[in-house]
């Protein structure tokens, strides 16, 4: 049997856990899938599953072997990608990963009209706010807020987010408009648990101010939900608030003293040649997270 579709098996069982559902996605029977796994683990002399009925494990050698397949097969994409790229359609498996809640809102709704426009492309999204380790997890792309950790992978600037201080038009009727650093000592702060503060910048430096109050969260959209309630202050990305603050549901103040904006980037491992699909994956991203307009429209 072809050893190539072999490793394909083999990884596609790997990466959706178990037998029917690479059956499934490739529209054969599952023991078809099975028969292949066992012509590979004869051929190597190893075991790199261990299957029951409820679920499929790796070997030792098995892990490692899932490493070496997913090289070899990204680098025959790229290669094939390099000599057709004039005349190729996007097309095989995209594997994207985005923090949870800027994920949701700003990369499955663009990776849902992608795939409308690339029809003969799959995808899977991992929305998690662990820091998503994309080469040993075969991830080809991770959009990431704010600074980069010095590493061995690929950035791509998207576009640029900043934060702002918003409450609700009652509330700034009930307690007053901030308009200086020192007022905000005044009002409920609504506060996100473990942030170390908000960073302003006055007379071109910065300033950290750790706000107090009596409400506290560590889910940055409850702190939206509050703010949008009354509740008090929050300290907000842009891509959160956005619409917000089109539609009048929220305001900002001390706009004056906002922080520089950081970057959004979209981060993948070193390749020489970026499948196509990712390729079009990310400058479609940078296509709109870069249009400052973007941030006030989106829903």
């Amino acid at each position: 049997m072809d050893r190539l579709k072999l490793m394909e098996t083999f990884v596609a069982v790997s990466q959706r856990g178990s037998l029917t559902a690479a059956a499934a996605a490739e529209g054969v029977a599952p023991a078809v899938i099975s028969r292949r796994l066992d012509a590979l683990e004869e051929r190597l002399g190893v075991k790199l599953l261990v299957r029951t009925t409820r679920k499929i494990t790796l070997t030792f050698e098995g892990n490692a072997y899932l490493e070496d397949c997913q090289r070899i097969l990204r680098d025959l994409e790229d290669a094939e990608a390099a000599v057709t790229e004039g005349s190729a359609r996007a097309s095989g498996f995209l594997r994207v990963t985005a923090p949870a809640g800027f994920g949701r809102k700003h990369v499955a709704p663009l990776l849902m009209g992608f795939l409308r426009a690339h029809p003969e492309v799959s995808a899977s999204l991992d929305l998690s706010d662990r820091t998503v380790d994309l080469v040993n997890e075969g991830v080809d792309c991770a959009v990431r807020l704010g600074g980069l950790v010095d590493s061995s992978l690929v950035a791509v600037r998207l576009g640029e987010m900043r934060r702002v201080v918003v409450g609700s038009p009652a509330y700034f009727r009930a307690r007053g408009v901030p308009r200086s650093l020192d007022d905000l000592s005044r009002h409920d702060c609504l506060s996100l648990v473990a942030q170390s503060g908000w960073d302003f910048f006055v007379d071109g430096k910065p300033v950290l101010f750790k706000p107090g109050g009596r409400f506290a969260c560590n889910d940055g959209a409850v702190l939206h939900d509050w703010a949008l309630a009354g509740m008090g202050l929050a300290w907000r990305s842009l891509w959160e608030v956005g619409e917000d603050l089109r539609w009048g549901r929220l305001v900002s103040v001390l706009d004056e003293f906002a922080a520089p904006p950081v970057g959004i980037h979209a981060v993948f491992p070193q390749r020489r040649h970026l499948p196509l699909r990712v390729r079009l994956f990310i400058e479609l991203l940078k296509e709109h997270y870069s249009r400052p307009d973007y941030w006030d429209k989106s829903e």
